[in-house]
């Protein structure tokens, strides 16, 4: 089945580029040049994937990004922005993003990153299937249901992004082991882009944040330093 992406970009070059390149990846693009019709377009459905730039007319990436998150299904967001700075980075993947390009980017990274995205998304299919075969996890007070992908700290339920729950349920399937963030890109999110482990570090500390007592004293999710992260053991 022929893949659809939901390309929100106001810049007719850029726009009409990564079209050409979804459809060089035999994908069906969807081209919109305001970010509050790109929302309305995303509700009616059938989108596999949104490239999404940040400074949009109408509505902007940011709100864009997480009005999609609020949408019941994971639908990857992959955002572009001509701003380098790590705090506009930090803030798209905060709102929810899965990836960002800063502009000028090459057609070559764009495709590798469309077709990493989509990989995740396979892989996370394959998961979520050994997922239902799967038991719940206790751990001290915290407990993890990998079918209804649910998660409740000391009875209550803290509400995980679908990215924050595999992260978790990653570490805990692996409880000890020590993880860099490097290994933690390639199992969690399907790649491995070299200067992109601040993604890693972003997501465990929102992940500490809705499941710790103090995250500046993380009990479940420990950081080992000059290595990379691991669970409880």
């Amino acid at each position: 089945m022929t893949r659809t992406v939901l390309i929100i970009e106001d810049n007719p070059g850029i726009g009409e580029l990564v079209s050409m390149q979804i459809k060089d990846l035999d994908m069906q693009p969807v081209l919109v040049d305001r970010g509050d019709d790109g929302l309305e377009r995303f509700k009616k459905g059938g989108i596999d994937l949104v490239v999404l730039d940040l400074m949009l007319p109408g509505l902007d990436g940011l709100s864009v990004c997480r009005e999609i998150r609020a949408i019941p299904g994971y639908v990857p967001v992959l955002m572009l922005t001509a701003k380098s700075s790590e705090l506009d980075r930090v803030l798209g993947l905060e709102m929810g993003a899965d990836d960002y390009l800063t502009k000028p980017f090459s057609v070559a990274e764009l495709a590798a990153r469309i077709k990493a995205l989509f990989r995740r998304v396979d892989a996370l299919s394959s998961r979520s299937s050994e997922q239902a075969k799967a038991e719940e996890l206790e751990v001290d007070g915290l407990r993890i249901d990998p079918v209804r992908r649910r998660v409740f700290v000391q009875g209550t339920e803290a509400e995980l992004t679908a990215r924050e729950f595999d992260l978790l349920w990653h570490f805990a399937c692996h409880r000890g082991r020590v993880f860099s963030r490097a290994q933690l890109l390639d199992a969690v999110w399907g790649y491995n882009h070299e200067g992109y482990e601040h993604t890693v570090n972003t997501h465990i500390n929102r992940l500490r944040n809705k499941i710790e007592a103090d995250a500046a004293e993380p009990r479940y999710v420990q950081t080992v330093w000059g290595v990379g992260y691991r669970f409880l053991d």
